[in-house]
């Protein structure tokens, strides 16, 4: 996760806890966790996005082709 090692998440947690102290420690633990759970929902929807979007693009490229194929079979055919 980021990089991070357990020695240095047993550090953070020590500061965190000399900082905010055990009481507010929960509830910033709390926040933290649904910013991050909201950062990847977004992160998702994005991919979801994109991938949507992309097999759009390939629908398009196909029935671009099958129009173009139909199109030279038109011109063979005299129509």
């Amino acid at each position: 996760m980021f990089g991070l090692g357990l020695p240095e998440l047993i550090l953070i947690f020590l500061l965190a806890l000399v900082i905010f102290g055990p009481k507010n420690l929960p509830e910033i633990a709390k926040t933290f966790g649904q910013f991050f759970r909201s950062f990847q929902d977004a992160a998702n929807d994005i991919k979801k996005d994109i991938s949507y979007h992309a097999s759009l693009d390939d629908e398009k490229k196909a029935i671009d082709k099958e129009y173009n194929r139909l199109e030279e079979e038109a011109k063979k055919n005299g129509e």
